[in-house]
């Protein structure tokens, strides 16, 4: 009895590229446990990343699940190359937000996005919320192109490289860094007003 329980509830796997890669060849293969584990690990940054795209839970919810369902339907044709699977993950979502973007046309904070988990050490963007409070670097990001902000998401709250975000946003390491330069100039002249 307690074997099958055991089997039939499975751990996530660990967010190492070797195990996430024996998981999608896994996955590949038609393994569902495997697809489960993939979800299980992934879905709470992808909705995170999702609801402070599009500003509120119910949409993030569907743009999860439609991730979610893209994975499933592609992850046969997804091929290893520089970037992590996860980069390919989140160039879903990036581009299921895009999607809802141009068909909503419009941006509308429903609550507060959720705090990042995981922060083991104050970065920058902690001490500048410190000092302006969450709503003002809200209100103040908020002002920046949404080429701006994505940027700002992904490498400050998802802690992720510029390799990677230039893979989900689909542009260069260059235009990333010179992006993430503009965002951070733009709002430091802002906190100085």
């Amino acid at each position: 009895m307690a074997e099958e329980a055991t089997r039939a509830a499975p751990r996530p796997a660990k967010d190492s590229t070797a195990d996430v890669r024996r998981l999608v060849e896994r996955a590949q293969q038609g393994d569902r446990l495997a697809l489960e584990e993939l979800y299980l690990l992934h879905f709470d940054r992808i909705y995170s990343y999702l609801h402070m795209s599009v500003g509120n839970r119910h949409d993030a919810e569907d743009l999860t699940t439609q991730t979610f369902m893209k994975m499933l339907e592609s992850i046969k044709r997804f091929r290893w190359q520089a970037a992590p699977f996860s980069a390919w993950l989140f160039r879903i979502a990036h581009n299921l937000a895009m999607d809802h973007f141009r068909a909503s046309r419009r941006w509308q904070p429903e609550e507060d996005v959720p705090e990042p988990r995981d922060e083991t050490e104050p970065s920058a963007e902690a001490a500048a919320m410190q000092s302006i409070g969450r709503q003002g670097m809200l209100e103040l990001i908020e002002e920046l192109s949404t080429e701006q902000q994505q940027v700002l998401t992904l490498k400050f709250v998802f802690n992720l490289p510029n390799a990677e975000v230039a893979t989900i946003l689909g542009k260069s390491e260059g235009a990333i860094k010179s992006l993430q330069h503009r965002a951070l100039v733009s709002l430091q002249r802002h906190i100085s007003r």
